[in-house]
């Protein structure tokens, strides 16, 4: 905000007197005075040079892992350089909604390469310009879902429980029941499936990779839920997309999931984004805006807000959803990313990620944790010992690494991403060796 001048005295007395107000206090007069506060007891202000030192000093209590094996939901990837120079440009990081296209061309364009990336990488038709995160982009695709006769929402036991819990949610607010599909052996069991369709059923929600970072079989799963005439929503990694068979291939009609994979960094609760694509048949019930290419009346390309499923813009009868913001600049973070990766770049990626889960996966297994799930994983997948969770943990905290995710005292959850180094996955291997011995 370094161009931000804040409105001179004179000019805060011409819009009081405009609002037919002498004062700040004669304009907040309704307001009780039990509720005002009188004045700010701050202590006295600090020098740029004290200032800093206090905030490195806040800073220091943190603590820092010099390697990551933790995954379920929200991923430690390299982030290229050029994605916090471009998103970090004051005209983005300062811009809100683009209500009036005509000067908010940069903005609209930004999201409308986001829109076009997303839909490319998920094999669908089209994306709208995001959502808060890949939780609530999956508890808004089966809203979409829902109509007057089918309202049964369907969901793998095997996806992330935080999404379950979201879903949950939004389903008790229209009353629409949620059944629970077991799983089996680490994935969605078939039979379990097969009996739950039904009439009623509005659309299953399915993740791949799924929760414990196995691959559902979905080529049979969507068979299934075509037959029964259901919708069949999938929540996706974006990184695995790179290598895996994309969600329009398999006949989904709504992809979703999480793009903080997408060059946005680890942080306590975000900001994240919410990534949904669809069918064409579908477009008229996504969420929020979607942004179009057209002609201004020159005949010069232009960017307008083509699309606004929400109640703010249509009658609040006809809304499909009531979500607020478009996270542009968290949508803009992910174009950046896939610009500067391109498609080899993210296959790459998506490569490695495999390639060293796997070879974590071979290495604590010779350490005496064995795999849970005989099933094909992308770049997590579960072990499981006598030896306590929170011991192996504990021991790995203390060298520098946090380790994954404990299920319970006996499975934990692992990940590997392009970042994991062959000499930190074999320390940690060591690190477990010992622990058990």
């Amino acid at each position: 905000m370094g161009t931000f001048v804040v409105n001179t005295e004179q000019e805060q007395k011409q819009m009081l007197a405009a609002a037919g107000k002498s004062s700040f206090d004669a304009l907040f007069a309704t307001v009780p005075d039990s509720v005002k506060i009188d004045h700010l007891n701050l202590p006295e202000g600090m020098s740029e040079l004290e200032t800093a030192a206090r905030m490195e000093g806040m800073a220091a209590q943190n603590t820092v892992y010099r390697q990551i094996f933790r995954g379920a939901g929200a991923y430690h990837h390299y982030i290229p350089a050029v994605v916090k120079r471009v998103t970090g440009k004051e005209e983005f990081l300062t811009a809100y909604t683009p209500y009036q296209a005509e000067i908010s061309q940069g903005v609209l364009q930004s999201i409308f390469e986001y829109q076009t990336m997303i839909c490319e990488l998920t094999g669908l038709d089209c994306a709208n310009a995001s959502v808060y995160d890949g939780a609530t982009a999956a508890a808004e695709a089966v809203k979409m879902c829902v109509e007057k006769k089918r309202t049964k929402i369907l969901v793998a036991q095997t996806a992330q429980p935080e999404t379950v819990s979201v879903i949950r949610t939004y389903a008790f607010g229209k009353d629409d029941p949620v059944q629970m599909i077991a799983e089996k052996d680490g994935v969605l069991d078939p039979e379990a499936l097969k009996a739950a369709l039904a009439e009623d059923s509005a659309c299953l929600f399915v993740q791949q990779p799924n929760y414990y970072g196995n691959l559902e079989d979905m080529d049979a799963i969507a068979a299934m839920v075509k037959e029964a005439g259901a919708k069949l929503v999938m929540g996706c990694n974006p990184v695995s997309l790179g290598l895996l068979k994309t969600p329009g291939a398999y006949g989904a009609d709504i992809a979703c999931g999480e793009g903080q994979p997408l060059g946005l960094p680890l942080g306590f609760g975000g900001p994240y984004l919410g990534f949904m694509a669809c069918t064409e048949k579908m477009m008229r019930k996504l969420p929020g805006r979607i942004i179009g290419e057209t002609k201004d009346h020159d005949g010069n390309k232009a960017y307008v807000l083509t699309l606004q499923a929400r109640e703010q813009h249509i009658r609040r009868e006809k809304a499909g959803s009531n979500i607020c913001s478009n996270e542009a600049l968290c949508a803009l973070t992910a174009a950046v990313y896939l610009s500067a990766m391109g498609p080899e770049g993210l296959k790459e990626v998506a490569k490695q990620c495999s390639s060293k889960a796997h070879y974590l996966q071979k290495v604590l297994a010779e350490a005496g944790l064995q795999a849970r799930d005989a099933k094909p994983f992308f770049h997590e997948f579960v072990t499981v010992s006598e030896t306590p969770s929170s011991k192996i943990l504990e021991a790995l905290r203390e060298k520098g690494i946090l380790g994954g995710l404990p299920l319970n005292e006996k499975e934990i959850l692992w990940c590997a991403t392009e970042l994991n180094t062959r000499q930190a996955m074999d320390e940690v291997a060591e690190i477990v060796k010992e622990v058990r011995a």
